[in-house]
């Protein structure tokens, strides 16, 4: 899971990019950049570091970074490793191509092999680089220089054709003489994108909408799956559905990964937890569990919870402060600084906690190290019964879409029962809680509504996942980080 955002504007845009950054850096923690391009398309300049927005892209990067179009990106690896050369954007320099993406591409090795054919070589274990240099030698294949929308939309086929996986991916170049930033979804729409306008002809496309909020975007829409959408400066978007859509959009990012605050396939987020938290306590109400108090694991539960009490008639309360300077242990490269990382993350409020039967409410369950701590710190405050409700399903499946779940023997849900009824008894003895109550994917669905993939909970991939790319991917997710 990444966060990118381009620019396509009248003067400089590299600190505009650098800021919204900052509104999508609950996307990634890993490492951050950006690169520009002069307006007459002669001059390219990248500036990448590892760390966060703030820490990866000082001042003096954001002066040398001159050039009315960009791309900027956050990034938690979900393929390659946390080191600065798969640190996105990247640049190709024939013909002159800056590149980023979310979601992950599962046929790198098969893609790199064929560009090896070529003589192509990739710099990265990025998979995101495969994708640029398919998309690059295409467009060589159809001129050596002076390329047009027509050519673009070849090498973007190919790109449909050759790259499996789940993306969303935002291109900077020339096209027809003009500063061009192109937005391409893949055929399910699995990974969120959309794009804005501002009144003085600027064109944003971003992961989030948060991320158009801080620009002042004043009208958005979304591409279809499939689509691929051409932005120039004070001209209106060219459009070309390139695939049948099959819209399948990730149902996690609701559940967990977005901001509240985002809109994404028309849906308000904090809508859609609302939602969630509604079934889930019409789920725990049927188990005539007795509970004095609602406290959410901060943050991304509090939206259900507060659902839950509504539902149930119960007090909501803080129970805990969150560290702000503490990062989302989920998107941590490794177990050992997961765990050194949750000692510093959460810290209880005795006084809500003492005495109470406590129903605490979080988002999911991947690997369980969050809550077994949480757990323990509420009986150490002096919970009375602690009782958790889980507003998702059990993370039974690997995800190879986006997110770090790749592994079966890394996921918590896969150590117990397939009925949901014995899974829960089991799993809350293994937290430490006195009892468990998970959504089902039936309330999932009621609270989601329409199409989405939910992969990771029922097993079911909208895109085909071959055995060779499984393995690849689980292969690489294995790889000790740097």
């Amino acid at each position: 899971m990444c966060g990118f955002l381009g620019m396509v504007s009248g003067s400089d845009v590299a600190a505009q990019i650098h800021l919204a950054l900052q509104a999508l850096q609950h996307r990634g923690q890993d490492s951050a950049g950006i690169g520009c391009m002069s307006a007459c398309g002669d001059r390219f300049i990248m500036r990448r570091g590892l760390g966060p927005v703030s820490q990866a892209i000082g001042r003096g990067d954001l002066e040398a970074l001159g050039g009315p179009i960009g791309i900027g990106h956050v990034r938690y690896p979900t393929s390659g490793r946390g080191v600065l050369e798969d640190t996105q954007p990247f640049f190709y320099r024939v013909p002159g191509v800056i590149m980023a993406h979310n979601g992950n591409i599962t046929n790198t090795d098969a893609l790199r092999a064929s560009l090896l054919e070529r003589s192509i070589h990739l710099m990265s274990r990025c998979d995101v680089e495969p994708a640029l240099c398919e998309f690059a030698d295409a467009l060589m294949a159809e001129r050596k220089a002076n390329h047009t929308v027509d050519d673009a939309l070849i090498a973007l086929r190919r790109i449909h054709t050759r790259v499996r996986g789940a993306y969303s991916i935002v291109t900077a170049l020339q096209l027809d003489g003009v500063p061009t930033l192109v937005v391409l979804r893949d055929p399910s729409g699995v990974r969120p994108v959309v794009i804005g306008h501002r009144p003085d002809g600027t064109w944003i496309a971003s992961s989030e909408s948060v991320a158009l909020d801080v620009l002042d975007v004043d009208a958005t829409f979304e591409p279809a799956p499939g689509e691929a959408v051409f932005l120039r400066h004070g001209q209106e978007p060219i459009r070309h559905l390139l695939a049948e859509p099959k819209p399948a959009p990730c149902v996690f990012e609701f559940i967990y990964f977005a901001r509240p605050d985002a809109i994404m396939s028309e849906r308000s987020v904090y809508e859609i937890r609302l939602r969630l938290g509604r079934e889930l306590a019409g789920r725990f109400r049927a188990k005539e569990l007795e509970a004095d108090v609602v406290i959410p694991v901060p943050d991304t539960a509090r939206p259900a919870a507060t659902a839950i009490s509504e539902e149930l008639g119960l007090k909501l309360r803080e129970g805990f402060i969150k560290n702000r300077y503490s990062g989302r242990t989920f998107i941590m490269p490794d177990q050992g600084t997961r765990q050194s990382a949750l000692r510093l993350k959460l810290n209880t409020i005795p006084h809500e906690i003492r005495g109470r039967n406590v129903l605490l409410v979080d988002d999911s369950i991947v690997r369980g190290n969050t809550l077994r701590r949480v757990i323990a710190q509420l009986r150490q405050a002096g919970a009375q019964t602690v009782h958790l409700a889980i507003h998702s399903p059990p993370v039974r499946h690997p995800c190879f879409y986006g997110i770090d779940m790749s592994t079966e023997e890394d996921l918590f849900a896969q150590q117990f029962s397939q009925d949901l009824d014995v899974l829960e008894d089991e799993a809350a003895a293994v937290l430490g809680a006195d009892s468990l109550t998970y959504l089902n994917v039936e309330g999932m669905d009621r609270a989601f509504g329409g199409p989405r993939c939910a992969a990771c909970f029922d097993g079911v991939y909208p895109r085909a996942v071959p055995v060779e790319d499984r393995e690849q991917i689980v292969h690489d997710r294995k790889q000790p980080s740097a």
